[in-house]
Formats: C-alpha cells, structure tokens, sequence
C-alpha cells in the first residue's frame, strides 16, 4: 500500500503506488496521479498503463514526468508546475520512493515563486531531504521574483 505524505494542502508524494491504491488516492480527493518512475525501472514495479488504467477508472487524471537518471530538466520542472497550476484538486505523486516526486515538486514549486526554505521544511517534515536540487530550488525562486 502507497503511503502518501503530505507535501502541501495540493500535493502528496509516495513511494511506488500499485492500482489498489489508486482508490485510496480517490478517496482521499485526490484529483491528478503524477507518475515519476520509468516504466521498467525494476522487474517487480506495476507498469505505467495499468496505472493509468486504474487512475482513470477511478475518475482523476493522470499524468507521466519520468525522471531517470539522467536527472532533472527544466522542461519536465516546468510541466508539473503547469499541471499543479491546472489540477482540479490535490495531486499525487510517486516513484520508487517518493524522493524523486518531492525533488520535482519542490523544483515546480520554487519555479512558480514558492520561498526554498519553506519548501525544504514541508519536505524536511515528511522525510525527504531536497539539498539535491536545493541551488536549483533558489535560481528559480529568484527568477520567479524577478
């Protein structure tokens, strides 16, 4: 079972999520299912389109940002804000173990004026450590002021 962790009011991170618990994620509200992991990433990991299959089953939409290893890039930072910006309601959002899903929110977040240290705390408070891409956080928070 997916454990959601409360970034914000909007948005969840969690580890691997599995089609059952896509209805918790329903439950809950949730509006938007945000898949960060590549289809293929481990032997044991549901593939994307089930899924999807069952997010849409469950009436949220669904969304795929996958980030490798190659990391991150502002194209892909860029489309979680946008859909963070559009969701009718809270977002979820998963891989592995829900580093990467947070890392990216906190991108988004930072890219859309939030202020890093508030972000890092949230982030902090749930368990996850955003300093990987904290320099990042802080370029687009200034550009975002600017």
């Amino acid at each position: 079972m997916g454990e959601f962790r409360k970034l914000s009011d909007t948005f969840y991170a969690s580890p691997q999520v599995s089609p059952q618990d896509i209805s918790k994620a329903a439950a809950m509200g949730m509006a938007l299912v945000v898949n960060n992991r590549p289809d293929g990433e481990a032997a044991d990991q549901p593939e994307g389109a089930a899924i999807e299959a069952a997010t849409r089953a469950a009436g949220m939409d669904y969304l795929a940002i996958p980030i490798g290893s190659a990391g991150f890039s502002e194209p892909q930072v860029e489309r979680l804000q946008d859909a963070l910006a559009s969701a009718q309601g809270p977002v979820l959002g998963f891989c592995r173990s829900g580093t990467r899903s947070t890392l990216l929110w906190s991108l988004a977040k930072a890219r859309s004026g939030g202020d890093p240290d508030a972000i890092a705390e949230a982030a902090a408070a749930v368990g996850y450590d955003v300093s990987p891409v904290r320099p990042a956080m802080d370029m687009f928070a200034a550009r975002a002021a600017e």
